[in-house]
């Protein structure tokens, strides 16, 4: 995650402490697909959720989190699916709550009604984001179901209306990409504290739409537009947390055009990104899915390194065995390939996105074709 505004406008945010640290990785964020199941169909769904699949129990999803807390993870983002469709979803949030770990959810939304947003409220859960990918025709478009923006955006007002942190996320593709300001001015109208802008990944349906992807000059001025915004946001006495997502040159070309403009923050904000690293699939971040398969993170599900049924996640993600996906990810430096193994900007990328460089040459090492940033940049 590149943390536009924390970098650009040098706000203090409640998640610093994940992003801007020495041993920020030790311990990942896991994001848990708890469920396959799921009211929409939505076309870039990385997961391709849909239907019923095998499932951890409920008594195996609590001794995860068992595990998970006495592993002290950070965070734990229930996701999907949708996570709502679990029925026994309250049990294990308040079961994480109770071990004492930061409980997030990733939600369509459509599933929010009064009652459960009271309980997300009573439960103290520390973020919901859901998302919303444009206007309300591009919405339902992107979610191929009528009324999921209505849906979406009555579930952020009961969310806000009770004091929850909520946030908007956005899956930027060709199809979306001129609806960014009219996003900011959702955002600054209902008061939604918080924003992720994802990059696009090649996985799941997200396969099927991989030609609707931005090219490199319509990913730099998204980014302008986005940080446009967020000073719109500044400037009109509403300061909100930015951040795009899955692509980790925009950080390297927000440096460049902090320094290209004499940006007092020009400096900390290079060594912010430093302190961050970049790329940290398979170390800062991690997935479990539905059935207990683990992944290096949540987009990258055709490599398990391990099952939860098998071995517990602590020891998977601590212990991993020399040679192994999660060791190799862990010294990717000497693997990489092609323009990422002697790019200059390196330490501030890590690589860029390993499923998205995999899908594009076929090797878990070749350059993500994404990456935007010239060689004389």
């Amino acid at each position: 995650m590149i943390g536009i505004s924390k970098l650009y406008f040098g706000t203090i945010e409640e998640s610093d402490r994940l992003r801007y640290r020495k041993g920020v990785h030790r311990r990942p964020v896991v994001v848990w697909n708890v469920t396959p199941a799921c009211n929409l169909s939505c076309s870039h769904c990385y997961a391709a959720a849909a239907g019923a699949q095998k499932v951890l129990s409920t008594e195996q999803a609590l001794a995860v989190i068992d595990d998970l807390a006495g592993f002290n993870v950070p965070v734990v983002l229930f996701s999907g699916g949708e996570p709502f469709a679990r029925p026994d979803i309250r049990t294990l949030a308040e079961h994480a709550k109770s071990r004492g770990l930061r409980v997030t959810f990733s939600t369509n939304g459509t599933l929010i009604d009064d009652g459960l947003a009271d309980w997300i409220r009573d439960l103290g859960v520390s973020y919901v984001g859901i998302s919303i990918d444009g206007t309300e025709e591009v919405h339902d478009g992107f979610r191929r179901h009528p009324g999921a923006y209505r849906d979406s955006l009555a579930a952020i007002r009961r969310l806000v209306e009770r004091g929850v942190k909520v946030g908007l996320r956005v899956t930027m593709t060709r199809a979306n990409v001129a609806s960014i300001p009219a996003i900011f001015d959702l955002m600054r109208a209902e008061r939604v504290p918080r924003i992720c802008l994802y990059h696009l990944v090649y996985t799941g349906r997200g396969k099927e739409i991989a030609a609707t992807d931005l090219d490199h000059g319509e990913e730099r001025a998204a980014l302008d537009t986005i940080v446009e915004e967020t000073r719109k946001c500044f400037e009109g006495g509403f300061p909100v947390e930015v951040l795009t997502v899955d692509n980790h040159c925009d950080g390297i070309a927000l440096y460049r055009k902090m320094k290209a403009e004499g940006h007092p923050n020009t400096e900390k904000a290079l060594e912010l990104l430093a302190l961050n690293g970049g790329n940290s699939s398979g170390e800062g971040i991690g997935c479990i899915s539905w059935d207990g398969t683990v992944y290096p993170d949540q987009f990258w599900r055709n490599h398990p390194v391990g099952n939860v049924l098998e071995r517990p996640f602590s020891l998977i993600w601590g212990d991993p065995p020399p040679g192994s996906l999660l060791d190799q990810l862990r010294h990717r430096k000497d693997l990489l390939k092609g323009r990422c193994r002697t790019c200059r900007w390196i330490d501030l990328c890590g690589g860029n996105f390993r499923a998205r460089g995999e899908a594009a040459t076929g090797d878990i090492w070749g350059e993500d074709p994404t990456c935007y940033i010239n060689d004389a940049d």
